[in-house]
């Protein structure tokens, strides 16, 4: 893939810095390129601004700090607000519905929008909003194989914990095909990716 600038964003206690690792982990690990990962919090790690930084590319990374976002994903208004102003042009913004109200956005931002810690709460969960939102990540931006993002879910969430995550990651990567059920993933309708999720 080309060089590609991510920034997750939100507060203490969603999952930012997880929700970066995992992707940058199966970009990496499972799929043999290369990322980088920094992070940012704000003086309380609970409830207080924090976000990732991922790059992800097919040849080594120079620079690790993200400059101008491809993509944004955005869990917080605070995010939103802070975040979408330094934007790359036509870039593609990622947003949890329920938490941000879109305003003053640049020209040409694609948005897609996911109910991530009402689908968590769905699972018994809350706190699995996260993986909800790399799941819907996967299945919109189609930039990873699904099957690396959900290795690394796996990989990464505490031990005992692998099955309701991977249930979270299913249920956001649904979720963004259904936002995408008129176009094609990868020459495939949307309807057959749907066919093969477990359930």
């Amino acid at each position: 893939m080309p060089v590609t600038e991510i920034r997750v964003a939100g507060f203490g206690g969603q999952g930012v810095i997880l929700a970066g690792m995992i992707i940058g982990k199966a970009a990496s690990i499972f799929e043999n390129g290369y990322a980088t990962l920094t992070q940012s919090f704000g003086p309380e790690a609970r409830g207080s601004a924090c976000s990732a930084q991922v790059i992800l590319s097919n040849e080594p990374i120079l620079y690790p700090y993200v400059t101008q976002p491809d993509i944004l994903i955005a869990m917080s208004q605070d995010a939103y607000n802070r975040f979408v102003p330094e934007m790359k042009p036509n870039g593609t913004l990622l947003i949890e519905e329920d938490l941000v109200r879109i305003s003053d956005l640049p020209n040409g931002i694609r948005v897609h929008g996911v109910p991530a810690t009402r689908l968590a709460e769905e699972l018994g969960r809350r706190l699995v909003l996260n993986i909800v939102m790399v799941g819907f990540f996967g299945a919109v931006t189609r930039l990873i194989d699904p099957e690396a993002l959900r290795k690394a879910v796996a990989d990464s969430v505490p031990p005992g914990t692998e099955k309701l995550n991977l249930r979270a990651f299913d249920k956001g990567f649904e979720y963004g095909l259904m936002e995408l059920k008129s176009e094609s993933v990868e020459g495939q309708p949307v309807e057959k990716w749907l066919e093969g999720l477990p359930h």
